[in-house]
């Protein structure tokens, strides 16, 4: 009978210390998140490009914020499997063409360069109306965690440049998925 008493008490302790550590778990994740979310990593911070040469043109510039991470989605309105783009860290934010310095907001400034230009280059109509050292047009980063501010560089010689202000230089990753090219920086290491 002893035995049986002994094991009961084991089980008890042990449903108490798991019920415990889940109730910690789900204190202890970052806000926004859920206990059982697990975040990526392993992105890391360091330049990340793409050598293709086939240029779509620039229909619109989104947003998103996620659980583990802050999104920006350039919609191409094309497949661009072949698509060219650099997406890397800088210090300051300058305009292609002229040089000029553009301040941008947060820790880090997280630039891209993708190879669509911000027009049709056959009737030089725009295709998405961004405007040099503006804002992204239609993006509101309010309640973000990690983005804190946008701006629209150029869109020169069949490349459009954009900063991401971020809160601090935090890993990120780029992939093309049909007709987008989407960038991810994550909340936090």
């Amino acid at each position: 009978m002893r035995r049986l008493t002994t094991a009961a008490t084991v089980l008890v302790l042990a449903a108490g210390i798991g019920l415990t550590g889940t109730a910690g778990m789900a204190n202890a994740a970052p806000a926004g998140t859920t206990a059982g979310a697990a975040c990526p990593t392993g992105w890391g911070s360091a330049d990340k490009s793409s050598e293709g040469h086939e240029y779509r043109v620039l229909k619109n510039i989104r947003t998103g914020s996620h659980e583990c991470y802050d999104r920006i989605v350039f919609d191409l309105g094309s497949a661009a499997s072949g698509l060219g783009y650099r997406v890397g860290y800088v210090n300051e934010f300058h305009q292609d063409g002229s040089g000029d310095l553009i301040p941008v907001k947060g820790g880090a400034i997280l630039q891209v360069y993708v190879n669509a230009p911000s027009y049709d280059a056959s009737t030089g109509q725009r295709t998405y109306p961004g405007r040099g050292r503006q804002p992204l047009p239609g993006v509101d980063l309010t309640g973000y965690r990690t983005f804190q501010d946008t701006k629209f560089g150029a869109s020169f010689e069949g490349q459009t440049q954009v900063a991401v202000g971020v809160r601090a230089r935090l890993p990120f990753k780029v992939e093309q998925v049909g007709d987008k090219l989407v960038v991810d920086v994550a909340h936090s290491w």
